[in-house]
């Protein structure tokens, strides 16, 4: 899944701090040092949601791996961040916030060497797994500690600034890493991130204190995220061998059948824990949530699954280099980084369901516009317009999708709204992953066509996202919200 199209999303967990008094707030200075702890952190997270698919057709040729070996190597690092990110939080509030950062950037540092040393596709994705671990570590906890040390319009302003390098960092993520790829090889995409989980670590130590909280500590909900691992990955393994090679065998209709049985497992254990549950289904008594949480799932789960095989496409159908691969994806975090503020403005004024229905449905349009994509695809006839489409759609989307989650529910459950919503952005492009085992496993003609069925799915995901928001999202403006 695009990191870069996620720090929006992710920003408004920062909102679910409590409340600081001002003469507890470190000073300006301390506050910019504090705002360059956070970004460094979550950029790991940033680079490696975008670098490692472009390094993809690398990886299956080195490590011999099979389409479903290339599709774990994306989904080890989203099932446990998918899983996980919401007690991440919880660990944080409890154990310190800059403990628990610093912990989650050093497990991130040993699994990225883990990564980039790996002898096998099993040690590789099983470092990706740490990895998605470690990152749900670090992303809620690196939110809370800019939302703490800052106040009113500043808050504001660095949760911008957060948003915006996130973006950045996840459009110079795939170029860079395509370049490492063709000039020294996939291993060194890995060892990128050494150096600044370093910085992180150095940072967070000098100038990150924990605020004491008058609240009490957020309850662990251990059964619960072990309950959630388990189902999304029983989901992800069936649905990955049923889209393969092998077709829907036992073995994949078993895992289907399994994960989707521990997910309602998981939603009995959630209601018997009430609001002390990661996911508190109260959560859901909200019309206007359910419509956002169906957008989220199905809009960021078609993302995602372009961003996978795109570049996959690129480089095995037309012939790109990894770095032009990186590069064409370019336009998608630039213009969602220059248009999501004046997006965010328009859907403060006019309420957000309009764009909420309308820009999922240009996304779509976006995706109908990639079946001109195949294997003498221009760039900039056939995939340069297509991205563009999907790019604004996305951006009328994006912005206006934060405000509604945190306008859709009351004022105890922000936090827990905006967490989850983020876990569903994740959570869609580990599924879309899971079923895009057809396309990774073609080539040639076989590979044009697979990568069309996709796009056309990916276009009626879109659809359906918007017209899940014009049917159950009422026109909410910032300062009401159907509760």
């Amino acid at each position: 899944m695009s990191a870069a199209a996620h720090p929006n999303c992710d920003a408004a967990q920062a909102h679910g701090v409590e409340a600081v008094a001002e003469t507890d707030r470190p000073s300006a200075t301390h506050q910019a040092w504090i705002l360059a702890t956070t970004i460094l952190a979550s950029s790991l997270s940033f680079i490696d949601g975008s670098v490692v698919n472009v390094g993809l057709p690398a990886l299956g040729r080195n490590l011999h791996g099979s389409a479903g070996d290339l599709q774990w190597v994306v989904n080890g690092y989203l099932l446990p961040l998918s899983a996980l990110l919401l007690l991440g939080g919880a660990l944080g509030d409890r154990f310190g916030r800059q403990r628990l950062l610093v912990i989650g950037v050093a497990l991130f540092a040993v699994a990225s060497a883990g990564c980039a040393f790996a002898p096998s596709l099993l040690w590789l994705i099983a470092a990706r797994g740490v990895q998605g671990a470690a990152a749900a570590l670090l992303m809620p906890n690196s939110l809370a500690i800019l939302g703490a040390a800052f106040s009113g319009e500043a808050r504001g302003k660095a949760i911008g600034t957060w948003a915006a390098t996130g973006a950045m960092m996840g459009a110079l993520g795939p170029v860079l890493g395509g370049w490492l790829i063709d000039t020294v090889g996939w291993r060194a995409i890995f060892l990128l991130n050494l150096p600044i989980a370093v910085g992180a670590i150095a940072l967070a130590l000098r100038f990150v204190v924990d605020t004491p909280s008058a609240a009490k500590p957020t309850p662990l909900d251990v059964g619960g995220a072990l309950l959630a691992t388990l189902a999304l990955g029983g989901l992800a393994w069936g649905l990955t061998i049923g889209s393969g090679p092998r077709g829907w065998t036992l073995t994949a209709l078993f895992a289907v059948v399994a994960g989707a049985t521990l997910l309602l497992g998981f939603v009995g254990f959630e209601k018997r824990l009430g609001d002390r549950a990661m996911m508190p289904l109260a959560l859901f008594g909200s019309k206007t949530f359910v419509g956002l949480s169906v957008l989220t799932l199905l809009l960021y789960g078609a993302l995602g699954g372009l961003l996978v095989i795109l570049p996959y496409i690129l480089i095995r159908g037309a012939g790109y280099s990894a770095t032009l691969a990186g590069a064409a994806l370019l336009p998608l975090p630039l213009i969602l980084t220059v248009t999501s503020p004046v997006m965010g403005g328009i859907a403060g004024r006019i309420g957000a369901r309009l764009p909420l229905t309308v820009g999922p449905i240009i996304v779509g349009l976006g995706f109908l516009l990639a079946l001109r994509i195949g294997g003498g695809a221009s760039y900039w006839t056939t995939v340069l317009p297509a991205i563009v489409v999907i790019s604004l759609g996305m951006a009328g989307a994006v912005a206006p999708l934060t405000t509604a989650v945190l306008s859709s529910v009351d004022a105890q459950h922000t936090g827990s709204a905006s967490g989850l919503n983020s876990a569903l952005a994740r959570t869609g492009g580990l599924i879309a992953t899971a079923l895009l085992g057809s396309v990774l496993a073609a080539g040639g003609a076989p590979l044009v066509h697979d990568f069309h069925i996709a796009a056309m799915v990916g276009a009626a995901a879109s659809a359906g996202a918007g017209l899940a928001a014009f049917a159950l999202i009422p026109n909410l403006k910032p300062e009401g919200g159907d509760r």
